[in-house]
């Protein structure tokens, strides 16, 4: 029955309100390559390019503040960037690269054909061409997502609050920043990859057929090549198996109900040997889809589970960020983005509407919340909010859904009705306006900002400035870039002089 079924519900007018937004946000959209961007993009621009893992032209096109720990005065590369086997000391992931290359592919193809036609454009991944696809990719995989946590949120509770819910955590967390302003980041990629795996896992719940292990497995690879603490996601199915072999326990102590069982489904049913096979294909699918990750890693490290990042025994562990993660003025989660915290104690009410389910995905927040606790960089030093979190998007519209929903019980449908929507705008709002200071440094990129300050702004600066600066970033949005890029130089040289002063 269920393969017959459609994959998903037929639409509706919540769908093409979601749409309608979407088209309408895509003038958002930022055509570069910048901070962490470069390394990301480098995968997809030299193997598409180059045909190779040699990023030495990609550091040299870095933005400044990039380079500035990576270029002598020469603008040569410094030779600590370099790993044993003489490429570039490149850490990020490579899973945005395979999700853009689709597109890049069809843009290379364009521009060789352009060229030869007289157009000039320059076919070396670095030209408009390439800037714009890769963004506009970037805001269509961030939109999958958010259209996916949406229709994942339909499944337990009415469209008009996962629709509200969706809307929140789009426009009211760090979402936007990574979808439109950041586009060469991989957190809006994370977005589509967590929502598209509980999408899937949650459709194909109960008994698995062979062919939905192996399709779920190729989602949980893609999902943590594309950022590795996103393997913490896969709890989930890790749960769900342990409560397979438990129940499988207790059918087998059992005896006249596992016969039973077994004559209802033709002799069909589940058994440890059946569903120990069915994991042991998902291994391997799982670890098949890592191959990209594996062999990068061992072109550039020498080793393929090397990841080029801090050794995992030099983290935080005497020193967890457990309060500051969440509470800090240095990006934390409930203080840049305080929708969030609707969202994660509304998977407490969930618990009534799926009680295992909210277990696992409580499980799998809390896991997803320790690695981010404990790692080195817990702040994700440039940063709105903290950008690690984009990777739970659709368990937060799951969560702010089931807030929504517990409201309306305990006080009335009618009240949550007016309530909801407007809490929803004033959050969206106060984002807005955050995203706006942080992204011209009204307030530090990086470090803990002034609360005071942030809130003053929001009022008495954000207002007058915003319109202004709005029309500069449509019509001359790279003149806007290179002056913002060197405020941001700017801040980063105060902060390391103060540093070398302390």
């Amino acid at each position: 029955m269920r393969g017959s079924a459609q994959l998903l519900p037929k639409s509706t007018r919540y769908d093409g309100i979601l749409l309608v937004l979407f088209l309408l946000s895509l003038p958002l959209c930022n055509p570069w390559v910048h901070g962490d961007g470069v390394g990301y993009y480098a995968y997809a621009r030299s193997l598409l390019i180059d045909h190779n893992l040699n990023f030495q032209k990609d550091w040299k096109h870095g933005n400044q503040s990039f380079e500035m720990s990576r270029l002598d005065a020469q603008g040569e590369i410094l030779p600590d960037q370099f790993t044993r086997t003489g490429h570039l000391l490149n850490h990020w992931t490579i899973g945005p690269a395979l999700l853009w290359l689709p597109f890049l592919v069809l843009t290379h193809a364009g521009v060789l054909i352009a060229d030869k036609l007289g157009a000039h454009v320059a076919a070396d991944g670095f030209s408009q061409p390439y800037l714009i696809t890769m963004a506009l990719a970037t805001a269509f995989y961030g939109f999958l997502g958010v259209w996916i946590s949406f229709r994942l949120a339909c499944k337990f509770f009415q469209e008009r609050r996962a629709f509200l819910a969706t809307l929140g955590i789009w426009w009211a967390s760090s979402l936007p920043v990574y979808m439109y302003f950041n586009p060469s980041w991989s957190h809006a990629h994370s977005a589509f990859g967590a929502a598209l795996f509980l999408w899937y896992w949650h459709r194909t719940r109960g008994e698995r057929t062979i062919g939905e292990w192996i399709v779920l497995g190729l989602i949980s690879g893609l999902l943590v090549d594309i950022y590795y603490p996103n393997g913490m996601l896969l709890l989930v199915p890790l749960l769900e198996a342990f409560v397979a072999y438990w129940n499988e326990l207790g059918r087998r102590g059992d005896a006249a109900a596992y016969h039973g069982a077994v004559r209802a489904t033709g002799g069909r049913a589940a058994s440890f040997g059946r569903l120990f096979g069915a994991h042991v294909i998902y291994l391997v699918v799982f670890l098949v889809v890592l191959l990209p990750t594996f062999i990068s890693r061992k072109i550039i490290f020498g080793s393929a589970l090397a990841t080029g990042y801090l050794p995992i025994d030099q983290w935080r562990w005497k020193d967890p960020a457990f309060g500051r993660v969440l509470w800090s003025a240095d990006h934390g989660v409930f203080t840049w983005t305080p929708i969030l915290l609707l969202a994660v104690a509304g998977l407490l009410f969930f618990r009534r509407t799926d009680k295992a389910m909210a277990a696992y995905l409580m499980a799998a927040v809390v896991a997803f919340y320790g690695v981010i606790s404990f790692h080195f960089n817990w702040d994700g030093l440039s940063s709105f909010g903290n950008r690690f979190f984009v990777s739970l998007t659709p368990i937060f519209v799951l969560g702010l859904a089931a807030t929504f929903d517990a409201a309306a019980r305990a006080w009335s449908e009618r009240r949550v009705r007016i309530l909801a929507p407007v809490a929803t705008a004033v959050f969206v709002l106060w984002n807005l306006g955050m995203i706006y200071q942080w992204g011209t440094h009204l307030i530090p990129a990086r470090g803990a900002i002034s609360f005071r300050e942030a809130a003053y702004n929001q009022v008495a600066v954000v207002p007058e400035q915003a319109g202004r600066n709005l029309v500069s970033y449509f019509t001359r949005r790279r003149r806007m870039m290179n002056r913002i890029e060197q405020e941001d130089v700017n801040q980063l040289r105060k902060q390391q002089e103060a540093g070398g002063k302390q």
